[in-house]
């Protein structure tokens, strides 16, 4: 339990410094880029160095172990916050973006905790690991959008700089815990038990849906996640409103991570992501009803739990499909199908924001998530065949 508790602290640093860059980094895109459609780049090429990190970063845990790449994520953090600050502070758009895909590659690196706690717990408490370990993330859903609020006028008259300076600081100090893990060591093999070969690993079933639904949970809440702020300041509410709903937006992602994984042994893995889609689309139905505070507010909540209970959901399916000698291979192909979408996302999020408006951003998630629920079913029913 000691191990599940530091990697839980770890994940709410990491989860942090990712829920401070969200509320602050299209907000300074703005102000820094040469044109206004460019003002989510910064925070598109943070995913995208997190989809591009992921593979390696998954590669390296399973040949060096999961201590060896926390280390370097956290490094990695440190390095991007530091160099995000002097960009602010410099007004220099480029460099900015260097931060921000230094901050993706620790991010990615963030992404694994689940993972490792999956490890230390063993297959019969996987769920509950995964879900406890996300619950650290509930800590980001306060002390994230704080940070972003306390440290505005840091470097005044230099706004967000110091956000930049906090996420140096966070990722330091989830490096120096991340020390105090007792996590297994790398598995030794030889290339004769490398597994079955990736090509064969995909073609299940279950890990087609599961990665398809967690890449559906991710760029639907992302798509719309990233484009909140900016939709909020557009229609005349004051930043530190902005920041209070994307507060509760994480409480919703991170708060059901209590009861998340009990619910998926009682009622079932595909139910749990089936709910969490239905929450998913309750969202969009409140966004497209109007522009007030209430309305980003109850929406991005929806949006919070309905990614919790698809992504914990497809997460404990996921790893229902591969060996031990094989987790390597799989959890990177995953976190890249995932983080590849979530920065696809992010970087569509404000050119459809700024082109077609709010109402499309919502109606554009529309349609994925109704397939990846017809998946889920599909998946459901497949499975009832097998029994029968």
């Amino acid at each position: 339990m000691r191990n599940i508790s530091l990697l839980a602290v770890c994940q709410a640093l990491g989860m942090s410094c990712l829920a401070l860059s969200i509320t602050i980094t299209a907000l300074v895109g703005d102000s820094l880029a040469p044109d206004p459609s460019l003002a989510t780049f910064p925070l598109a090429l943070q995913f995208v160095a997190m989809a591009a990190m992921t593979v390696p970063a998954s590669l390296i845990m399973g040949r060096f172990g999961r201590q060896v790449g926390f280390t370097i994520g956290g490094l990695l953090g440190i390095a991007g916050g530091v160099v995000a600050c002097l960009a602010v502070i410099g007004a220099n758009f480029t460099l900015f973006c260097v931060g921000a895909a230094l901050q993706g590659g620790f991010a990615a690196h963030v992404a694994l905790y689940r993972f490792a706690a999956a490890d230390v717990a063993g297959p019969e408490l996987r769920s509950r690991a995964i879900s406890l370990v996300m619950v650290g993330g509930l800590a980001s859903a306060v002390l994230g959008p704080e940070l972003a609020k306390w440290t505005k006028d840091l470097f005044a008259p230099v706004l967000f700089a110091g956000g930049y300076a906090a996420i140096a600081a966070m990722a330091f100090a989830g490096l120096a815990l991340v020390q105090l893990v007792e996590l297994p060591p790398p598995i030794s093999r030889t290339r004769s038990d490398r597994g079955r070969a990736l090509r064969e690993i995909i073609r299940q079933p279950s890990l087609v849906v599961a990665v398809v639904c967690a890449m559906v949970a991710y760029g639907s809440m992302n798509l719309i996640m990233v484009s909140t702020p900016l939709a909020m300041v557009a229609c005349a509410h004051p930043f530190e409103t902005a920041a209070f709903v994307i507060q509760w937006h994480v409480v919703g992602m991170y708060a059901p991570s209590f009861v998340t994984g009990h619910i998926i042994e009682r009622i079932g893995v595909l139910r749990v992501i089936s709910i969490g889609a239905v929450l998913i689309l309750g969202c969009i139905l409140v966004n497209l009803t109007g522009i007030e505070v209430l309305q980003f507010w109850s929406a991005l909540v929806l949006l919070g739990v309905g990614w919790n209970f698809m992504y914990v959901g497809a997460t404990s399916l996921l790893t229902e499909t591969y060996r031990p000698e094989e987790q390597a291979r799989v959890q990177a192909f995953n976190e890249f199908m995932v983080f590849g979408t979530t920065a696809i996302t992010a970087l569509a999020s404000g050119a459809v924001f700024n082109v077609l408006g709010w109402q499309a951003v919502n109606l554009a998630v529309l349609l994925p998530v109704l397939l990846a629920t017809l998946a889920v079913i599909w998946l459901a029913r497949q499975r009832a065949l097998a029994v029968s």
